[in-house]
């Protein structure tokens, strides 16, 4: 009976061990190299069209320029840099991205590491309460929310924008940083103290470093989230202080042969977070696959 269990198992083992070396061999690793590439067939189709002319473009399909590269030019960029629309829009973005961003990590780290280490009145109801705010829908917070910026002066300003963002953005970033400062190690945290460092020293000394990983996550994942977005901006943003996804958007409405500024434009805002997400995914891998480990 064992010796039939035994040889079961080693069975299923091998089969495992089978299953490993053929998900580890080149040929899945090919077929996920062309998946890749398969994906970035939209993103290099767009910038093959921004260097082409409005008359290449509506004659012919962008894979043309590869058989002949005399048509690329770069005669849209120049005319994008000389629409304020986008250029000022494309400034817009970046001055609601970087502090909705920055203000998400740093207030959400702190607030992470509140919840997990120290000890104050209340504190899994407060956990509770910033957990079941993720469930909130953003549609619903939208005129309520409105109202309130009207009121207090800041609707259609690029502060209202930020503070729709980061706020929405909060409960996320709380939740995800507890569950991962609350893995460190407690006798570290001890050993700290008892050397005499205090909570805002251990916090900058010990916890932050530990969590550099879950903390690039979180920024890359907010940074793509606001840079991306167009709902709130629609809503919040007057045309002084628009993003561009919402400056694209009133190009295609107003102007709808625009092609030449909407191709190099419609590029540029995707290839600044594609830029950001490589520059930073070693640190996204490392917290992703530190989260799936604990």
């Amino acid at each position: 009976m064992s010796s039939t269990s035994s040889e079961a198992v080693k069975a299923q083992r091998s089969l495992g061990s089978r299953i490993a070396d053929v998900l580890s061999g080149g040929f899945v690793r090919v077929f996920l190299i062309v998946v890749g590439l398969f994906w970035l067939v939209p993103t290099i189709g767009l910038l093959l069209s921004s260097l082409r002319t409005p008359a290449d473009m509506s004659s012919s399909g962008w894979w043309k320029v590869l058989s002949q590269p005399s048509q690329i030019t770069f005669d849209s960029y120049q005319r994008l840099l000389e629409n304020d629309t986008i250029t000022g829009s494309l400034l817009n973005t970046i001055w609601i991205t970087v502090p909705a961003t920055l203000l998400v990590v740093v207030i959400g780290s702190l607030a992470g590491y509140a919840f997990a280490w120290m000890e104050f009145p209340g504190r899994d109801w407060w956990f509770l309460l910033v957990v079941g705010l993720l469930v909130v829908p953003v549609q619903v917070a939208l005129l309520p929310i409105a109202k309130l910026f009207g009121d207090i002066g800041i609707f259609g300003s690029i502060i209202g924008v930020i503070l729709f963002h980061v706020g929405f953005g909060l409960p996320f970033a709380v939740f995800l940083l507890r569950n991962f400062f609350a893995e460190i190690p407690r006798e570290l945290l001890e050993a700290a103290r008892l050397d005499g460092a205090g909570e805002l020293r251990l916090f900058v000394r010990v916890v932050m470093p530990l969590g550099g990983p879950a903390i690039a996550s979180l920024g890359i994942f907010q940074f793509l989230w606001v840079w991306n977005d167009m709902l709130v901006a629609l809503i919040f943003a007057d045309s002084g202080s628009q993003p561009i996804t919402v400056a694209l958007q009133t190009q295609v409405r107003q102007f709808g042969n625009n092609i030449d500024v909407l191709a190099p434009g419609a590029f540029i805002s995707m290839v600044i977070p594609l830029a950001v997400f490589f520059a930073f995914q070693k640190q996204f891998v490392s917290g992703v696959m530190a989260g799936a480990v604990k």
